[in-house]
């Protein structure tokens, strides 16, 4: 079964010490990302977290709670990581959604795929993706160190619920990924 890599959400907004939601383990997780996408070659998918949700639903509330991210989806608050801009050939998947899985994604990789996530935050958008995509039978495996979350412990309690889904989610490392290719 051909594997896709999903890299979830390399946004400055995730990377930056300065910002509030700012992962201290982004600069640790970017060069595994990196050598993943490089071996998946044209089967890379990056996402953006994009502030354009219904602010009249829960939204709203969490961006009152957030006030710093209330912002144009044209800020480079929004932009991805230079690190991160020529991961994949293919325009960015934006979503105003934690998770990324749905029609979007699994039209590239197809229905049952697949799927290896990266990225960030481990206890947010890439757990909300992975929970979608092993309920759509997606077939999903984590490089959890080539995801970064919000704090270390936050990262470990995230990897310990998406391991309590075997086999449709399973925990692994960029090494074991790389050796499936």
């Amino acid at each position: 079964m051909t594997q896709w890599l999903v890299v979830i959400d390399p946004q400055n907004i995730f990377a930056s010490p300065e910002s509030a939601w700012g992962s201290p383990f982004f600069a640790a997780a970017m060069p595994r990302i990196s050598e993943l996408a490089d071996a998946f070659g044209e089967r890379v998918i990056v996402t953006r977290w994009m502030p354009t949700a219904d602010r009249s639903t829960s939204w709203g509330d969490y961006f009152a709670a957030w006030p710093f991210a209330d912002r144009p989806a044209t800020d480079p608050l929004y932009d991805l990581v230079p690190e991160a801009a020529h991961l994949t050939p293919h325009p960015t998947l934006d979503l105003p959604t934690f998770g990324k899985w749905g029609a979007e994604i699994e039209a590239i990789v197809g229905h049952g795929a697949h799927v290896v996530l990266a990225g960030v935050s481990t206890d947010c958008c890439v757990l909300s993706t992975a929970l979608a995509a092993a309920d759509a039978g997606a077939h999903v495996t984590i490089a959890a160190d080539a995801c970064a979350g919000s704090t270390a412990e936050n990262h470990a309690a995230a990897l310990h619920v998406m391991g309590l889904y075997p086999p449709q989610i399973t925990i692994a490392d960029t090494a074991s990924v790389l050796a499936t290719l």
